[in-house]
């Protein structure tokens, strides 16, 4: 790496695929050390069923308008990407993760604010990055004008997302917050593209800096990178033959600690490289269209998702990804994403799930409410009754949990909705209440 003529983003790669050689323990050694009988498992065939789903670079920004940090994260990002590719891995997007500049702003300065704002989604848009800059309203933000804005800047951009903090360790459920969201949620709703746009808004509770995932992510303090993968096949892998919630917890353990530490080895080098704050990896499995998280948990119930025992394979998942041998960040619990999973979507159309259940499900996973597709026409006050209850609930259980609900115009509960965009499923829209 000290030749001449090497140049940053190649020493950026030589140096993470030279992090893996020789280190790395494979997946059945890692099993066959597990305490627990469960069949051994041969992932020698697979060793990379699953994807990195996002390279999520924290920078920190003065103000909008200053391109220099960007500049640079955004050649750091294209570099780790390489490298991740270089060792075998598909690497799904690149995001940047800002500090939350416009918390406690004036009208006057979110209005000024919105042309950089636009700036920077063409700036991440032309690097095929996309880019999160963090709540914009907090418990101290309560002006009814933000919700109009939001409006603004969802129609300006295409990849900036954003979201607004409901919760806080410290100061508990943010009341007065909890409504903002859902008037946010439903201006949003009308801001065209079948209520799309509230695919890159979220109202988050309790949910820490250093998140890789999005719209929740924002960062504090220097540069930084975190990790977020896309992993239900290595769950449905690891629970493939297995009845037991305890033996499918440990074999899901020991099967993403032999995957996992090969991907923090390339991270945390990069990272050290460039000078960067290594955060850990978001452990969550976050699933796709060809990679179901409900598959993956009916493989080990053997009956349709929202039946008895669903429960418990969801606390299975997170007993796993929570206890893995790496440095975790974010949320590292389990994804529940309605519209971005087929078989989810599937068993909401059926009416096997409600958002009851999801509640449900929350208590012992570690997202809360995502892509839930409900009535165009819910007013604010019903959206706050649900954002509420999710934020109770992070405070209660001192964990991150967001709700992400999407309102699709014109569609009331129980008809159908499907959306022009590949990466969302066809399902129903869910009522409120019950």
């Amino acid at each position: 790496m000290d030749a001449p003529n090497v140049s940053r983003r190649d020493a950026l790669s030589m140096l993470a695929v030279a992090a893996i050689g020789g280190g790395a323990i494979s997946a059945q050694s890692a099993t066959s050390a597990a305490s627990t009988p469960a069949a051994p498992l041969d992932t020698a065939a697979k060793p990379k069923n699953f994807r990195i789903r996002a390279l999520t670079a924290g920078v920190s920004l003065t103000d909008f308008a200053d391109p220099h940090a960007l500049d640079a994260a955004f050649e750091f990002l294209s570099s780790a990407k390489r490298s991740f590719e270089q060792a075998g891995y598909i690497v799904q997007t690149m995001r940047i993760a800002l500090n939350p500049l416009l918390l406690g702003a004036s009208d006057a300065a979110r209005a000024a604010a919105l042309p950089k704002l636009v700036a920077l989604d063409a700036m991440a848009a032309a690097h095929r990055a996309v880019i999160s800059i963090g709540p914009i309203f907090s418990a101290a933000d309560s002006a009814d004008s933000i919700a109009a804005w939001a409006v603004e800047l969802a129609r300006a951009t295409k990849v900036l997302s954003f979201s607004g903090s409901v919760a806080s360790a410290a100061r508990g459920v943010h009341r007065d917050a909890v409504l903002l969201a859902a008037k946010v949620i439903a201006a949003l709703a009308q801001a065209g593209g079948g209520g799309i746009a509230n695919f890159r808004f979220a109202a988050a509770a309790c949910v820490p800096s250093g998140t890789p995932f999005f719209p929740v992510a924002y960062h504090e303090g220097p540069s930084s990178l975190s990790v977020g993968l896309e992993t239900p096949n290595l769950v449905r892998q690891a629970f493939t033959g297995l009845k037991d919630p305890a033996q499918a917890s440990e074999r899901l353990r020991s099967l993403l600690n032999a995957e996992l530490q090969p991907v923090e080895k390339i991270a945390r080098s990069l990272a050290e490289h460039a000078k960067h704050a290594y955060l850990g990896i978001d452990t969550s499995p976050a699933p796709s269209l060809d990679s179901s998280i409900g598959s993956a948990l009916e493989t080990l119930t053997g009956e349709p998702f929202g039946s008895a025992s669903t429960l418990q394979a969801c606390a299975a998942v997170t007993a796993a990804v929570k206890s893995v041998e790496v440095m975790t960040c974010g949320y590292s619990g389990l994804m529940l994403p309605i519209l971005e999973d087929p078989v989810l979507a599937n068993r909401v159309s059926e009416g096997r799930i409600k958002i009851s259940d999801l509640l449900l499900y929350s208590t012992v996973c570690g997202t809360g409410l995502d892509v839930v597709p409900v009535p165009g026409d819910a007013a604010p006050e019903q959206l706050a009754r649900v954002i509420g209850d999710v934020a109770t609930l992070a405070v209660r259980l001192k964990k991150p949990l967001s709700a992400r609900l999407f309102a699709v115009p014109g569609k009331k509960a129980g008809e159908r909705v499907e959306f022009d965009d590949a990466m969302l499923c066809a399902s129903k829209v869910m009522p409120l209440e019950g």
